[in-house]
Protein backbone atom coordinates (compact mmCIF):
# COMPACT_ATOMS: atom_id res chain seq x y z
CA UNK A 1 0.00 0.00 0.00
CA UNK A 2 1.76 3.36 -0.78
CA UNK A 3 1.06 6.31 1.31
CA UNK A 4 2.10 9.72 0.22
CA UNK A 5 3.56 11.54 2.10
CA UNK A 6 2.56 14.72 4.11
CA UNK A 7 4.53 17.75 3.54
CA UNK A 8 4.52 20.35 6.43
CA UNK A 9 4.53 23.84 5.23
CA UNK A 10 7.52 25.42 5.31
CA UNK A 11 7.65 27.58 8.41
CA UNK A 12 8.31 30.66 5.78
CA UNK A 13 5.63 30.15 3.50
CA UNK A 14 3.15 29.86 7.11
CA UNK A 15 4.77 32.82 8.79
CA UNK A 16 5.19 34.95 5.36
CA UNK A 17 1.83 36.74 5.17
CA UNK A 18 1.53 37.87 8.59
CA UNK A 19 4.59 38.88 8.70
CA UNK A 20 4.39 41.01 5.73
CA UNK A 21 1.91 42.44 7.27
CA UNK A 22 3.14 43.03 10.25
CA UNK A 23 5.79 44.92 8.53
CA UNK A 24 3.53 47.24 6.53
CA UNK A 25 1.98 47.90 9.74
CA UNK A 26 5.58 49.15 11.56
CA UNK A 27 6.36 50.83 8.21
CA UNK A 28 3.03 53.03 7.81
CA UNK A 29 3.42 54.91 10.86
CA UNK A 30 7.73 55.03 10.62
CA UNK A 31 6.42 56.79 7.07
CA UNK A 32 4.60 59.46 8.65
CA UNK A 33 7.47 60.15 11.58
CA UNK A 34 9.56 60.64 8.69
CA UNK A 35 8.07 63.52 6.99
CA UNK A 36 6.01 61.65 4.24
CA UNK A 37 2.60 63.48 5.16
CA UNK A 38 3.94 66.34 5.99
CA UNK A 39 4.51 67.23 2.19
CA UNK A 40 0.37 66.82 0.87
CA UNK A 41 -0.83 68.08 4.59
CA UNK A 42 0.72 71.40 4.00
CA UNK A 43 -0.03 71.75 0.44
CA UNK A 44 -3.54 70.92 1.52
CA UNK A 45 -3.24 73.58 3.81
CA UNK A 46 -1.98 76.07 1.68
CA UNK A 47 -4.72 75.13 -0.73
CA UNK A 48 -7.60 75.81 1.94
CA UNK A 49 -5.61 79.16 2.78
CA UNK A 50 -5.67 80.35 -0.62
CA UNK A 51 -9.46 79.49 -1.14
CA UNK A 52 -10.38 81.65 1.64
CA UNK A 53 -8.29 84.15 0.00
CA UNK A 54 -10.28 83.71 -3.09
CA UNK A 55 -14.28 84.26 -1.21
CA UNK A 56 -12.77 87.14 0.64
CA UNK A 57 -12.08 88.85 -2.25
CA UNK A 58 -15.13 87.96 -4.04
CA UNK A 59 -17.05 89.13 -0.85
CA UNK A 60 -15.61 91.90 -2.26
CA UNK A 61 -16.27 92.46 -5.29
CA UNK A 62 -19.70 91.24 -4.44
CA UNK A 63 -20.02 94.77 -2.48
CA UNK A 64 -19.02 97.02 -5.46
CA UNK A 65 -21.99 97.54 -7.56
CA UNK A 66 -24.44 98.23 -4.86
CA UNK A 67 -21.76 101.07 -3.64
CA UNK A 68 -21.18 102.31 -6.69
CA UNK A 69 -24.63 102.62 -7.32
CA UNK A 70 -25.26 104.48 -3.53
CA UNK A 71 -22.30 106.52 -4.36
CA UNK A 72 -23.98 107.46 -8.27
CA UNK A 73 -27.48 108.71 -6.44
CA UNK A 74 -25.03 111.70 -4.62
CA UNK A 75 -22.30 112.17 -6.92
CA UNK A 76 -23.05 111.02 -10.19
CA UNK A 77 -20.89 113.88 -11.77
CA UNK A 78 -17.65 111.93 -10.32
CA UNK A 79 -18.05 109.38 -13.27
CA UNK A 80 -14.48 108.89 -14.40
CA UNK A 81 -14.07 107.83 -10.76
CA UNK A 82 -16.81 105.25 -10.61
CA UNK A 83 -15.94 104.13 -14.27
CA UNK A 84 -12.37 103.48 -12.55
CA UNK A 85 -13.91 101.20 -10.14
CA UNK A 86 -15.97 99.43 -12.22
CA UNK A 87 -13.66 98.50 -14.80
CA UNK A 88 -11.43 97.33 -12.00
CA UNK A 89 -14.09 95.28 -10.54
CA UNK A 90 -14.35 93.71 -13.68
CA UNK A 91 -10.32 93.29 -14.43
CA UNK A 92 -10.37 91.58 -10.70
CA UNK A 93 -13.18 89.53 -11.39
CA UNK A 94 -12.08 88.03 -14.47
CA UNK A 95 -8.13 87.25 -13.24
CA UNK A 96 -8.99 83.82 -11.00
CA UNK A 97 -6.09 81.94 -10.05
CA UNK A 98 -7.47 78.00 -8.85
CA UNK A 99 -5.12 75.88 -6.75
CA UNK A 100 -3.89 74.20 -9.61
CA UNK A 101 -2.31 77.64 -10.29
CA UNK A 102 -0.72 78.57 -7.25
CA UNK A 103 2.75 77.45 -8.86
CA UNK A 104 2.56 80.04 -11.79
CA UNK A 105 4.25 83.26 -11.32
CA UNK A 106 2.68 84.98 -14.31
CA UNK A 107 -0.91 84.11 -12.98
CA UNK A 108 -0.46 84.92 -9.61
CA UNK A 109 1.35 88.17 -10.36
CA UNK A 110 -1.63 89.22 -12.83
CA UNK A 111 -4.41 88.53 -9.65
CA UNK A 112 -2.05 90.82 -7.41
CA UNK A 113 -1.72 93.66 -9.67
CA UNK A 114 -5.56 93.24 -10.21
CA UNK A 115 -6.87 93.12 -7.01
CA UNK A 116 -4.53 96.10 -6.18
CA UNK A 117 -5.99 98.05 -9.06
CA UNK A 118 -9.40 97.36 -7.60
CA UNK A 119 -8.25 98.48 -4.22
CA UNK A 120 -6.08 101.68 -5.18
CA UNK A 121 -9.55 102.69 -7.05
CA UNK A 122 -11.80 101.93 -4.24
CA UNK A 123 -9.69 103.67 -2.10
CA UNK A 124 -10.09 106.84 -4.55
CA UNK A 125 -13.97 106.68 -4.75
CA UNK A 126 -14.21 106.50 -0.41
CA UNK A 127 -11.76 109.64 -0.36
CA UNK A 128 -14.45 111.13 -3.05
CA UNK A 129 -17.00 110.35 -0.58
CA UNK A 130 -15.53 112.83 1.92
CA UNK A 131 -17.07 115.75 -0.16
CA UNK A 132 -20.23 114.66 0.01
CA UNK A 133 -21.84 114.86 3.37
CA UNK A 134 -25.33 113.67 2.70
CA UNK A 135 -23.85 110.47 0.83
CA UNK A 136 -22.15 109.71 4.21
CA UNK A 137 -24.64 109.78 6.22
CA UNK A 138 -27.09 107.70 4.01
CA UNK A 139 -28.32 104.46 5.62
CA UNK A 140 -27.68 102.24 2.70
CA UNK A 141 -24.57 103.96 2.33
CA UNK A 142 -23.36 103.53 5.94
CA UNK A 143 -24.74 99.81 5.67
CA UNK A 144 -22.22 98.70 2.93
CA UNK A 145 -19.54 101.10 4.42
CA UNK A 146 -19.44 98.96 6.98
CA UNK A 147 -19.39 95.44 5.05
CA UNK A 148 -17.13 96.71 3.38
CA UNK A 149 -14.41 97.51 6.33
CA UNK A 150 -15.24 93.84 7.60
CA UNK A 151 -14.84 92.16 4.41
CA UNK A 152 -10.91 94.10 4.04
CA UNK A 153 -10.36 93.05 7.48
CA UNK A 154 -11.53 89.71 6.61
CA UNK A 155 -9.03 89.97 3.33
CA UNK A 156 -6.36 91.01 5.24
CA UNK A 157 -6.76 87.76 8.14
CA UNK A 158 -7.14 85.43 4.75
CA UNK A 159 -3.55 86.68 3.05
CA UNK A 160 -1.59 86.64 6.19
CA UNK A 161 -3.08 83.04 6.66
CA UNK A 162 -2.16 82.11 3.37
CA UNK A 163 1.36 83.92 3.71
CA UNK A 164 2.27 81.37 6.79
CA UNK A 165 0.71 78.01 5.12
CA UNK A 166 2.89 78.72 1.76
CA UNK A 167 6.16 79.24 4.06
CA UNK A 168 4.99 76.49 5.79
CA UNK A 169 4.97 74.37 2.74
CA UNK A 170 7.79 75.74 0.39
CA UNK A 171 9.77 75.45 4.16
CA UNK A 172 8.49 71.38 3.81
CA UNK A 173 9.86 71.09 0.01
CA UNK A 174 13.66 71.99 0.98
CA UNK A 175 14.40 70.55 4.61
CA UNK A 176 15.28 67.71 6.59
CA UNK A 177 13.14 65.14 6.36
CA UNK A 178 10.26 65.97 4.30
CA UNK A 179 12.71 67.19 1.15
CA UNK A 180 13.56 63.67 1.05
CA UNK A 181 9.87 62.52 -0.14
CA UNK A 182 9.46 65.73 -2.01
CA UNK A 183 12.93 64.24 -4.21
CA UNK A 184 11.76 60.79 -4.11
CA UNK A 185 7.92 60.77 -3.83
CA UNK A 186 6.24 64.27 -4.30
CA UNK A 187 8.41 65.73 -7.59
CA UNK A 188 5.47 67.41 -9.13
CA UNK A 189 5.30 69.55 -6.30
CA UNK A 190 6.63 72.97 -6.69
CA UNK A 191 6.84 76.11 -4.40
CA UNK A 192 3.45 78.00 -4.36
CA UNK A 193 3.43 81.69 -4.92
CA UNK A 194 3.23 83.75 -1.67
CA UNK A 195 2.23 87.24 -0.99
CA UNK A 196 4.66 89.64 0.63
CA UNK A 197 3.97 91.42 3.93
CA UNK A 198 4.81 94.46 2.13
CA UNK A 199 1.92 93.96 -0.33
CA UNK A 200 -0.42 93.24 2.53
CA UNK A 201 0.02 96.56 3.99
CA UNK A 202 -0.04 98.65 0.98
CA UNK A 203 -3.44 96.78 -0.10
CA UNK A 204 -5.66 97.72 2.56
CA UNK A 205 -7.94 100.90 1.38
CA UNK A 206 -8.92 103.06 4.38
CA UNK A 207 -12.48 102.87 4.81
CA UNK A 208 -13.29 105.08 8.23
CA UNK A 209 -15.17 108.35 7.80
CA UNK A 210 -14.55 109.10 11.23
CA UNK A 211 -18.11 110.34 12.66
CA UNK A 212 -20.52 108.52 10.79
CA UNK A 213 -23.63 110.36 12.13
Amino acid sequence: MNSRAVTAPSPRRRAGIPVNLVALALLLPLLGACGFNTIPTNEERAKAAWSEVLNQYQRRADLIPNLVETVKGYAAHEREVLEAVVEARARATQTRVPADLLQDPAAFQAFQENQAALTGALSRLLAVVENYPDLKANQNFLALQAQLEGTENRIAVARRDYIEAVRVYNTSLRTFPSMIWAWLWFTDNEPFQNFTISEDRMETPKVDFGNRG
